[in-house]
């Protein structure tokens, strides 16, 4: 039987994250519920996110240095040209160290993400088109199923192990689909408590884009994972913008493909990142991204 992992990647209680089941993998279960209100459209905060963090255009030019191959132009095109963002991570030429600054990562709002993620928000933070069209990418990856289960998973999906991990216990509370959970913390405490090689899938879902430690948490998935376990991060363009990092809100969907591929690459232990586009209707509706890797086999 399959182990799946919900890493409900420390504070994003948005789209339950739908980890397959099988070990434990480490997905964000967080995805189920939570959310007071629906997510902004981080773009709209970037000028102003800018000169609160000091960003500013160094960090523009050093990603780009990042693409190999790929041009700038190809880096900012819009990502609503289907199959753009899917060649990000093309034959990467990547730095010997890990590009972003300490700064990159800081927040607007720097307060203790426990009492930001306090209060249950039983929303979804991602429309209907966008959580439908990663159910349908989840129902092609996961392996088979073996009994019914609901959540963004696809329908009718079970295992007899599916663990969510999140940082609001009601909302956890609430994701059916669970077997077991963790309230947890992954800013303060990137630590998974799971045993090696224990899971087959680990998800997260629309919560990569609050990690403050996105290299230690990336680590800890290779380590839970079992050898050829499979890592899936899903992202859109909306987001507690006060909460999510400075390199997010400054930056693009294309760059946000960057960003997570940099996080898989760094960590060590994964095969090469790859991208997919599955945004169901691309201007009209919420865009969805995924970018995935597996764990390598001599990891």
């Amino acid at each position: 039987m399959a182990n799946l992992y919900r890493l409900t990647l420390q504070q994003r209680h948005r789209l339950p994250p739908v980890s397959t089941g099988v070990s434990s993998g480490y997905s964000t279960c967080l995805s189920c519920v939570s959310g007071v209100s629906k997510k902004s459209d981080c773009r709209r905060f970037k000028a102003s996110r800018r000169l609160v963090v000091g960003l500013g255009a160094a960090f523009c030019s050093q990603f780009m240095t990042i693409a190999g191959t790929l041009g700038a132009n190809s880096l900012i095109a819009s990502a609503r040209q289907r199959g753009a963002v899917e060649q990000v991570l093309k034959d990467v030429q990547w730095p010997e160290q890990f590009p972003f600054k300490e700064e990159d990562f800081q927040r607007f709002d720097e307060s203790p993400d426990l009492l930001f993620y306090e209060t249950p928000r039983f929303v979804t933070h991602i429309d209907d088109p966008a959580i439908a069209a990663l159910t349908k990418y989840y129902s092609e990856v996961f392996p088979p199923s073996n009994t019914p289960g609901v959540s963004h998973f696809p329908p009718g999906y079970k295992q007899d192990r599916i663990v969510g991990m999140g940082m609001n216990e009601e909302e956890l509370k609430r994701n059916p689909v669970l077997t077991e959970y963790v309230v947890q913390d992954l800013n303060l405490n990137p630590k998974l408590p799971f045993e090696d090689n224990s899971f087959d899938v680990i998800t997260n879902v629309v919560s990569v884009d609050y990690l403050t430690k996105p290299i230690e948490v990336f680590k800890e998935m290779c380590q839970v994972l079992k050898p050829g376990g499979l890592a899936i991060v899903s992202f859109s363009n909306r987001c507690f913008w006060t909460k999510a990092i400075s390199i997010w809100t400054s930056t693009g969907d294309a760059d946000h493909v960057m960003i997570v591929g940099a996080y898989f690459h760094y960590a060590g232990g994964y095969e090469p990142p790859q991208a997919v586009d599955i945004s169901p209707n691309p201007g009209r509706s919420d865009p969805m991204y995924v970018v995935y890797s597996r764990k390598a086999s001599t990891a």
